[in-house]
């Protein structure tokens, strides 16, 4: 009882906290005004689904989205007769996929209070929900199973450093008896479930396998790239950050001289932040070139200046940068490994990513420290082709080891 206080009181403080950091902070004020008239916006979204059942998908943001994307497009070619809530707890996913088209309504999820779980869960009526990964809301947890609705979570990894496993987490691990199945992407989470007493599991991996396989499958050729790589050989660096750039830039400094062209593909597209990364290139005296303002002859990086081709844009690279490890989050590495080409990261807690942690044992991803490093890494993978060959096969028998993650998952559900 003390804790559930003590973590209703932490929602309450989280609440007021955020509201506060709206005054000066674009992405609290997203998270506030996205949630004004949640409950009238909602019933009126519901109301327009006509009567069909609501399957609700909760991801945190814009990465969860991408592991439950598989499993929304797969319920709604083969079960139309339900409707598809997607919702999402940060801007950043929100605000990207606000109009996905194949869910019927798109919300952000209200703050985790007793009173807003009840109302929300009370608008829908959902027939299941469906929690991706690490979300685990207590009040919206006990409200489904209060009401005996079906509730599960996909791609889950545990740890033995997270909060269920220790002896403060006992309203934790109560919350995962809520779950009718708890869908984990590998054999050590179902067995740290297994030593606290959570059975309900079933080892499916990760439907981010399933998204970037057919993402690889429907490959549409860009031109424009097809025009800067001519017969260079190519970098590409995605989702990268102001640190992965300053390392970026130094490693590729080396191949100025050489036949070796790079794409830059930013995080974050503002302007500011942009024109920071122009500044660093005429540093180091590199011709560059916007993507949305051409390809310029002679140009040996270019900025993708826009979003929704950076899945493709890895087709082309004879080598690929992930980006984010230095700040807290290395994005999505299986987006470039689906191509079979060798990937280098900088990541000093990498481990927590188990992707990242299997193409490394595979020799198929590199995790370096410094420039010098990586620009080593480099010039070995690029002048090697027969080794980069064998990375393709490691990698493309890693995938299919890995794959079908959403029909495990359909199988299993109550639909």
């Amino acid at each position: 009882m003390i804790a559930k206080m003590l973590y209703n009181f932490a929602i309450h403080l989280y609440g007021l906290a955020i509201r506060i950091a709206a005054g000066f902070d674009l992405k609290a004020k997203l998270w506030v005004n996205g949630r004004r008239d949640w409950q009238g916006q909602l019933k009126q979204k519901a109301a327009a689904v006509n009567g069909k059942r609501i399957i609700w998908l909760h991801c945190a943001s814009l990465g969860e989205f991408e592991q439950g994307r598989p499993l929304i497009e797969v319920i709604k070619q083969r079960h139309p007769e339900y409707a598809i809530l997607l919702s999402f707890f940060s801007p950043s996913g929100y605000e990207v996929r606000k109009d996905y088209e194949a869910a019927d309504i798109v919300s952000y999820l209200p703050l985790d209070t007793a009173a807003n779980a009840h109302r929300f869960i009370d608008i829908i009526q959902p027939a299941m929900a469906i929690f991706v990964k690490y979300e685990f809301w207590l009040n919206y947890l006990d409200v489904l199973k209060e009401k005996n609705i079906d509730t599960y979570i996909v791609s889950a990894i545990f740890r033995p450093q997270q909060v269920f496993f220790k002896w403060y987490g006992g309203i934790f691990r109560k919350a995962l008896r809520s779950f009718k199945t708890i869908f984990v992407q590998d054999a050590a989470s179902e067995k740290l479930l297994e030593s606290i007493g959570i059975s309900r599991t079933l080892v499916c991996g990760d439907t981010r396998f399933d998204r970037v396989m057919e993402i690889r499958d429907r490959f549409k050729p860009i031109p424009e790239i097809e025009q800067f790589k001519g017969d260079s050989r190519l970098i590409v660096a995605g989702s990268t950050w102001p640190k992965d750039e300053d390392l970026l830039l130094e490693a590729f400094d080396k191949f100025r001289s050489e036949n070796v062209k790079m794409i830059l593909v930013p995080h974050d597209i503002k302007d500011d932040l942009l024109n920071v990364t122009a500044d660093k290139l005429r540093k180091y005296r590199l011709d560059y070139c916007l993507y949305t303002e051409g390809i310029k002859a002679g140009a040996q990086v270019l900025v993708l200046n826009t979003i929704g081709l950076l899945s493709r844009l890895y087709y082309y690279a004879d080598v690929s940068y992930i980006g984010g490890g230095f700040d807290g989050g290395l994005h999505n590495c299986l987006e470039a490994a689906v191509y079979g080409k060798p990937i280098t990261f900088a990541d000093p807690k990498y481990a927590k990513y188990n992707e990242a942690v299997a193409l490394l044992h595979i020799g198929a991803a590199v995790n370096v420290s410094n420039a010098h490093e990586l620009q080593k890494v480099w010039k070995t993978f690029l002048a090697d082709e027969v080794m980069r060959k064998a990375i393709a096969v490691k990698t493309g028998q890693y995938f299919m080891q890995n794959a079908r993650a959403t029909d495990k998952i359909l199988a299993e559900l109550s639909l």
